[in-house]
């Protein structure tokens, strides 16, 4: 469990979840990793804030090709 997954569980929030069969494989992917790769694949260099940004995404929305 990553710092982000044990801030979700001691606030009690849990992300909201997109499934999206076809685009994301069995692993989840959150908001703010989803960012950052597509970012880094257009040579955008992250500033500082962008990691505390990508967490806080990861924490409000989680993309899933799985169904529950």
């Amino acid at each position: 469990m990553n710092e982000e997954d044990t801030e979700s569980v001691q606030t009690g929030q849990q992300p909201y979840r997109v499934r999206l069969p076809g685009f994301v494989s069995d692993e989840e992917i959150g908001l703010g990793d989803a960012i950052k790769r597509v970012a880094y694949a257009l040579g955008v260099q992250p500033c500082g804030g962008c990691e505390r940004r990508a967490a806080a995404l990861n924490r409000w929305v989680v993309f899933t090709g799985r169904i529950r």
